[in-house]
């Protein structure tokens, strides 16, 4: 289902064995060990007090909900027309999930359809997942949305297509989605919870209104009634709704090579066309059919990783070292290889961070059947040396690699 196309912030995680996660300081400093993201999110004065304020408030109003505290995954789908933002809660074990509370969208920016250009003002339509953490916002609390995804990198403007696209406090917005400070406390915790108990990815479905409100739909067919590209998008979005509605489950959401959502087996979803990617769905929702993942241990949260640099990050020595690195990495590996371990090119991504070390490590492709191969080969990624960072406008960076190199016996 969702390919590892999809490029994923990793910037959190520890496990309770202890693993050591360097602190959050906006680049370069001493590291800190950590138990947990919760432990991690409560070394910041903001979730702290949040926490403080609003932990006990949360798991009361989760027993007279009869839901089990702590929350392990959640669902976030937010309605622009209808300014509404329903947050679910489910176990891992539970099917299906539960409605935890509505809160009120303070203000809209824009209109309703897709974000497709930077500074449009509009607020994004389809499938995200939170990507980021951010106890330091101008807004407060705020949680990041992979704006752009795989769609709209293909359906919106190929050089500004926009993004900085998040959920936060104080209750202003020029495109994002806000809430009050009492209410982000809140969908901050749950999600500093889910992604504790190991939720990579916690979708938010943005919907131009709610399909089955008379009032809201009436409104959004005026608008697309001479719109044949909205109206489609529209509709493609309102077969995931309907799903949900039905099922209390999660949509599988594909998007074909010319950035189109495909839901289910919808009579519109095209079913027959080659699915390219998905698009936001929790691991659990997908554990047979995603390459298994595992968490490298060298972790930190990165504030901020840009596309464009004036100079990339240089490893000591230049490419030609980075080549031999890579070689001598494959040659430690090939001694712990099945004898009949098939060649196998195995992609990962890491980030160089502002004070050069390589953090975030991430096995994209290759391996998937093979846990213990991955956390080796992790293990042994991590042993990296630094880097000089990449810079912008003369200063440090940092900057998201991938590469590849080669398995063989």
């Amino acid at each position: 289902m969702q390919r590892c196309k999809l490029l994923l912030l990793l910037f959190f995680y520890c496990s309770a064995q202890g693993w050591t996660q360097p602190g959050y300081n906006l680049g370069a400093g001493p590291s800190a060990p950590y138990l947990s993201f919760v432990d991690y999110q409560k070394s910041f004065p903001r979730p702290q007090e949040a926490m403080q304020r609003k932990l006990d408030t949360l798991k009361k109003q989760f027993i007279a909900k009869k839901l089990k505290w702590p929350v392990s995954q959640v669902y976030i789908r937010s309605f622009k027309y209808d300014s509404q933002l329903e947050v679910w809660v489910k176990q891992s074990t539970e099917s299906v999930f539960s409605l935890f509370k509505t809160y009120p969208v303070c203000a809209l920016a824009g209109s309703l359809g897709p974000k497709r250009v930077q500074g449009d003002y509009q607020v994004p339509e389809g499938f995200y997942y939170i990507n980021e953490f951010n106890p330091f916002s101008n807004y407060y609390l705020s949680l990041g949305l992979n704006y752009p995804n795989a769609s709209d990198r293909i359906l919106s403007d190929s050089s500004k297509p926009g993004g900085d696209i998040y959920i936060h406090g104080s209750c202003v917005t020029v495109g994002c989605i806000p809430i009050t400070d009492q209410q982000i406390d809140e969908l901050y915790i749950l999600a500093t919870f889910a992604r504790d108990a190991g939720q990579d990815f916690i979708p938010v479905h943005i919907f131009p209104c709610r399909f089955d409100v008379p009032r809201s739909k009436a409104y959004l067919d005026e608008l697309t009634k001479d719109d044949p590209i909205l109206k489609n998008f529209s509709e493609k979005l309102a077969d995931a709704y309907f799903y949900f509605e039905k099922n209390k489950k999660l949509p599988i959401v594909l998007i074909t090579g010319d950035g189109q959502y495909h839901i289910n087996d919808s009579p519109r979803g095209a079913t027959s066309a080659r699915a390219t990617i998905a698009a936001s769905l929790p691991t659990g929702e997908i554990a047979a059919t995603l390459p298994r993942t595992l968490p490298s241990k060298r972790v930190r949260t990165i504030p901020k990783l840009v596309e464009v640099v004036d100079q990339w990050p240089q490893f000591p020595g230049g490419i030609t070292a980075f080549n031999s690195y890579l070689d001598q990495v494959s040659a430690a590996m090939r001694i712990i290889l099945p004898a009949d371990f098939i060649k196998v090119y195995v992609q990962f991504e890491f980030v160089v961070d502002r004070d050069g070390t390589p953090v975030n490590f991430k096995i994209l492709k290759g391996l998937a059947d093979n846990s213990t191969l991955q956390q080796t080969l992790i293990e042994k990624l991590e042993q990296m040396q630094v880097w000089k960072p990449a810079k912008l406008n003369g200063v440090p960076v940092a900057k998201k690699l991938t590469q590849t190199l080669t398995l063989q016996k």
